[in-house]
């Protein structure tokens, strides 16, 4: 087992950039559809992270995958529009923001390949078949599709006939500031954590006073950010509503509930805290 941090991650590195040229190289550059050329990059660069997984035996080798693959999905639109740079920046900008933001909290805090997160243990915790079953599907398809699905508005905003709007400044501005939102509440939780004092309790301070997980609201807030800038194009349908609605039904159901769970097996005081804050949105405690 590598036990070292930063070799870990630098074994994660070299994947990854195989992983995503390989993906490029087997991708048809015949395919006229630009969204089913991006969608085909992305299932391969999966796949070969889930083999890099299996062969380290840690499907954590798939966390900073959230982040790091949206990174040349946009830059490759961008690219391959003809829209002004100020509509690129106003798009890139927030995005790229975010990936770096999740990719230097995932370098801070990923102990390297002799730890798994918990919810993939969990998940894989029956017989061999079905646990690489969910291995592929659950840890690492599932989400990927999650993701690429609600980045498909942006296919509207970096279309040749959008221009820049107010509302897309608008948006810009929203998705930029659930990023900080995000940052924040994440900030605060590391340096609750810091404190030896505070092992085996709950931080109920600052954000996380008035949600259980402002970390994930800033989250749904950059996604919903997504489905604005397409909307303010003009030209998206309106079913991609259903691209920001995936990703909050996948916090509200799945992220949120688990990371209740562990917290009600691992902190006595968190039945109450639970009972008292909203699971999301920044509302007063109940009494």
């Amino acid at each position: 087992m590598i036990k070292d941090k930063l070799t870990s991650q630098l074994i994660c590195v070299f994947i990854y950039i195989v992983s995503f040229y390989l993906s490029y190289i087997f991708t048809p550059q015949s395919i006229g559809s630009i969204w089913l050329k991006i969608l085909i990059w992305h299932l391969y660069a999966t796949l070969f992270i889930y083999l890099g997984s299996v062969i380290l035996n840690n499907s954590s080798l798939y966390d900073p995958f959230w982040s790091v693959a949206p990174v040349p999905i946009v830059i490759y639109l961008a690219v391959n529009s003809n829209n002004s740079i100020t509509l690129d920046l106003l798009v890139l900008f927030p995005i790229i923001f975010w990936a770096g933001r999740l990719t230097r909290n995932w370098i801070i805090s990923w102990r390297g390949f002799e730890h798994e997160d918990f919810r993939y243990i969990d998940l894989k915790n029956t017989n061999r078949i079905n646990a690489e079953f969910r291995n592929f599907f659950g840890i690492h398809l599932f989400p990927t599709l999650i993701v690429n699905f609600c980045l498909y508005p942006l296919i509207f905003i970096f279309s040749n006939n959008a221009i820049v709007t107010p509302f897309l400044y608008f948006a810009s501005l929203f998705t930029l500031l659930s990023v900080v939102l995000e940052t924040v509440a994440d900030e605060q939780m590391r340096e609750f954590r810091k404190n030896p004092l505070n092992k085996g309790k709950t931080m109920k301070y600052k954000l996380w006073k008035y949600s259980r997980h402002p970390n994930y609201l800033g989250e749904i807030g950059f996604w919903f950010g997504i489905y604005f800038m397409g909307v303010s194009s003009g030209l998206a349908p309106l079913w991609i509503i259903l691209c920001p609605l995936s990703m909050l039904a996948l916090f509200v159901f799945a992220s949120c509930p688990m990371m209740d769970n562990r917290s009600l097996e691992n902190r006595s005081d968190y039945k109450e805290y639970m009972d008292k804050t909203s699971q999301l949105l920044l509302l007063p405690p109940k009494s």
